[in-house]
């Protein structure tokens, strides 16, 4: 493509010629823009991409009380229209269960538009009969977080959405087996900077326990651990090092995991020393 002409690039025949005009499809000549006709983008988020209309509440002039009646009789059979079948219905619980997590859990926006593609995958492979949509709506979060190196444990998700521990599990494991979800083991370097924001360290302190993070690594310490807890072992143990008042029980509290946990990662640092 050259300009307003694709041609070969092997023997140089012109194919088509037009010019394309990539400018906005409105024109106002009002003072600045006006961007009435463009309507919204489109969007994954939403069962019909965002290309439905509404009839408004909005009305100019004086509208009787039977045509009021009138157009709330449409509106209703407008919005009935709009979800024609149950896997729309299904999309529009999903896809809402989705967006209200995503903001409970102060993921990218970017993250809703991944979540609600792979619920459709999910359901375009049949794998929602006999599953809770929002199951599945917590595990596509859920995994959208990790693939974007946001994680968000298990029990994070569980608590900020509606489904329960087994539910977001069964759908986990439905789509990891039958789509391949591209989910590797989570490493403990990323919830460094969360949890060294929530014990308020320093930078030296996170550069310190992702040096540690490092050792263990080398030394093959960390196989089936809790990347949480090793994390912030890692933190605890940089801190003490540069005299910074942190207690087992503070760094078990902000990754859920119990002070015993800490402490033996701690120990494992300490041997490795």
């Amino acid at each position: 493509m050259d300009g307003t002409e694709l041609c070969c690039e092997e023997c140089g025949l012109v194919v088509a010629e037009d010019a394309i005009d990539h400018g906005p499809e409105w024109r106002s000549f009002e003072d600045g823009p006006d961007r009435r006709r463009t309507g919204a983008p489109l969007t994954r988020s939403r069962h019909d991409r965002g290309l439905s209309t509404e009839i408004g509440y909005e009305a100019r002039g004086r509208i009787t009380g039977r045509k009021r009646r009138q157009l709330a009789r449409l509106r209703r059979e407008h919005d009935r229209a709009r979800i024609a079948t149950k896997a729309d219905s299904n999309q529009v619980c999903g896809f809402s269960q989705i967006k209200g997590l995503v903001d409970r859990l102060s993921l990218p926006l970017d993250a809703r538009e991944q979540a609600c593609r792979l619920f459709e995958s999910a359901q375009n492979d049949g794998l929602l009969p006999g599953r809770s949509i929002e199951g599945f709506a917590a595990a596509c979060v859920y995994t959208v977080a990790r693939t974007l190196e946001v994680p968000r444990t298990i029990d994070e998700v569980v608590a900020s959405a509606s489904a329960t521990d087994a539910e977001l599990k069964a759908a986990y494991d439905a789509m990891n087996r039958e789509l391949g979800l591209p989910t590797g083991p989570i490493e403990p370097t990323t919830y460094i900077p969360r949890f060294a924001s929530e014990l308020d360290l320093s930078t030296d302190i996170e550069r310190l326990a992702r040096s540690f993070i490092e050792r263990l690594v080398a030394n093959n310490a960390i196989g089936g651990r809790n990347p949480c807890g090793v994390a912030a072992a890692c933190l605890y143990v940089a801190a003490k090092r540069q005299g910074c008042p942190v207690t087992q029980v503070e760094a078990g509290s902000v990754a859920d995991v119990a002070p015993v946990t800490i402490r033996k990662t701690a120990q494992t640092l300490a041997e490795l020393n």
